[in-house]
């Protein structure tokens, strides 16, 4: 018998108090414990991104998670990575799985967000003047916090931060 269900898609994301997710091309600020929370919460899963955050990334594709990586250009430019055209494109590959990730960046966020059951938040206490790249904007009326935790700055962690799990509202 043959598995039609969709899966759950969550958005993850760090931001700024004013909605930035980057700058220069890479994260805002480097904060162990956030990369420790994404890396539990989809390792195990499929992660779609966009060509840039994929560029991104230090090391290429994430160890543990199916990568899929949405661009036009060559596969072989991807190594470890299913390569797709379009969003439409990677969701019908991940058409069987429970709940996959969108990782950014912006661009896909904006085309993702509308379609997200889920938004898992890290909110950096801080504004980044040079963040180039920002999340949109969060209508919080459609969206009901479940999940709270706030980590304050010490010696690796340069600001405070919360953790914030948001779903969407029916």
């Amino acid at each position: 018998m043959m598995n039609d269900k969709k899966p759950h898609i969550a958005i993850i994301v760090a931001l700024d108090e004013q909605n930035g997710i980057g700058r220069k091309g890479g994260l805002l600020c480097h904060l162990p414990g956030d990369l420790k929370y994404f890396k539990e919460l989809t390792t195990g899963h499929s992660i779609i991104m966009g060509r840039k955050t994929y560029e991104s990334l230090p090391k290429g594709a994430l160890p543990n998670r199916t990568n899929i990586v949405i661009t036009s250009d060559k596969e072989e430019n991807y190594p470890g990575c299913v390569v797709v055209p379009s969003l439409e494109a990677a969701l019908t590959h991940c058409k069987n799985e429970d709940t996959v990730f969108i990782i950014g960046g912006g661009q896909l966020y904006r085309s993702a967000y509308h379609l997200t059951d889920k938004l898992y938040l890290t909110r950096i206490h801080h504004t980044f003047d040079d963040a180039d790249t920002f999340f949109p904007e969060i209508n919080i009326n459609e969206w009901e916090l479940i999940h709270q935790k706030t980590n304050k700055a010490d010696e690796k962690h340069p600001y405070n931060y919360s953790f914030e799990t948001y779903l969407k509202k029916r």
